[in-house]
């Protein structure tokens, strides 16, 4: 376990020691950003530390308000809910669908939260073949009669592949089922302004398709959104147990969230300039013959056969004072990876020094 001594960017502090820093989800570098900074001690002097109330009751405040329109603009929606954790998105979509569908199919590598977002009483829950649209479809065709939704991520956390979302939607459309896309990894990412999965793939604003999404990835801070048509949020607020049983978010985390929005608005580069470097990383290591996804995202996953290599890889890098962690990750498929996570503020110095010492673990233990 890495013990962090201040706060995350492109380098940390660990044990009193220097780190060069390719980990976590601090895509953008916004967790630490000077003006973030500025506008959570401003809310916390106003406002305090937390509302003490759940959003149903008394703990509602302008700060999110401004926070959820903020959201709603950046989507191109009508509305926009907030809520406690990205973790909760799943829960609280298939929640306030229930009516909608009775049969749901699941991509086999799919995140943690969607596995566990799977209501009690639905019986009959699938699982197609990793970005597999053709056997979703098989899939679908097998199971007619019943009322599908399909839930699969964007970016996949741990592999930093795209879902195959044009294909998935086709089937989709084909066998009236809902979509649901949990874009955690690629709100702020991908898309030609930022807006996830299904703007990167020029999808319409279909009424059947569903995001959920995080402000602790790319936004830099915390808590969990929703965005849609005013009937969907209006469900969230008035039919959600979780929602609705739920602590507001504090202050700082809410201003914390305008202020990253506006950063992204103001600073529409950033983007390219985090997928370009992490395209970098994985042309050197493709050419250093090493496996990994080829997608322009900032997760660049180095895939082996067992888990002593990546343990071992992981070690030799914090050994030389660079973290990227080997992860061992609840998912359905096991895998053995080192994951470097990119941010926009690494240097080239640090990716430099990063694949030197890739270069170095692999010469060495290819010669013994």
């Amino acid at each position: 376990m890495i013990l962090l001594n201040g706060e995350v960017g492109n380098y940390i502090y660990s044990n009193g020691k220097k780190f060069s820093y390719f980990a976590g989800n601090n895509y953008l570098g916004l967790a630490g950003h000077p003006e973030i900074k500025k506008a959570v001690i401003r809310a916390v002097e106003k406002y305090g530390v937390n509302f003490a109330a759940s959003r149903h009751t008394t703990g509602t405040s302008d700060l999110h308000l401004e926070l959820e329109g903020a959201l709603a603009s950046f989507k191109g929606k009508e509305d926009a809910v907030v809520f406690a954790s990205g973790y909760q998105g799943n829960s609280i979509l298939l929640e306030i669908l229930k009516g909608s569908y009775s049969t749901i199919f699941i991509d086999q590598s799919a995140h943690a939260s969607i596995i566990a977002a799977i209501p009690a009483d639905v019986v009959k829950v699938m699982y197609y073949d990793h970005c597999d649209a053709g056997h979703l479809d098989y899939l679908l065709d097998y199971n007619r009669g019943s009322s599908p939704l399909v839930i699969t991520d964007g970016i996949f956390a741990l592999t930093g592949e795209i879902a195959p979302l044009n294909q998935i939607y086709e089937v989709v459309r084909k066998h009236d089922a809902i979509l649901v896309v949990d874009d955690a990894h690629a709100t702020g990412v991908i898309g030609a302004t930022g807006k996830g999965t299904p703007e990167h793939f020029g999808l319409p604003g279909d009424g059947k398709i569903y995001q959920t999404e995080t402000m602790s990835k790319a936004l830099g801070g915390y808590g969990g959104f929703i965005s849609g048509s005013r009937s969907v949020t209006g469900l969230i607020r008035e039919k959600s147990a979780t929602y609705q049983a739920s602590t507001a978010l504090p202050p700082p985390i809410a201003a914390a969230g305008i202020a990253s929005l506006a950063i992204i608005r103001e600073n529409p580069g950033l983007r390219k300039e985090l997928l370009d470097k992490a395209w970098t990383i994985r042309e050197a290591l493709t050419a250093m013959d090493f496996r990994t996804t080829h997608f322009r995202t900032p997760i660049v996953p180095v895939l082996f056969d067992t888990a002593e290599k990546a343990n071992g890889l992981s070690q030799f890098l914090e050994e030389n004072r660079v973290i990227a962690p080997s992860v061992n990750y609840p998912a359905r498929q096991q895998l053995f990876l080192v994951r470097i996570a990119v941010s926009a503020t690494h240097t080239d110095d640090q990716i430099s020094q990063l694949l030197g010492l890739l270069k170095q673990w692999k010469d060495k233990n290819e010669s013994n």
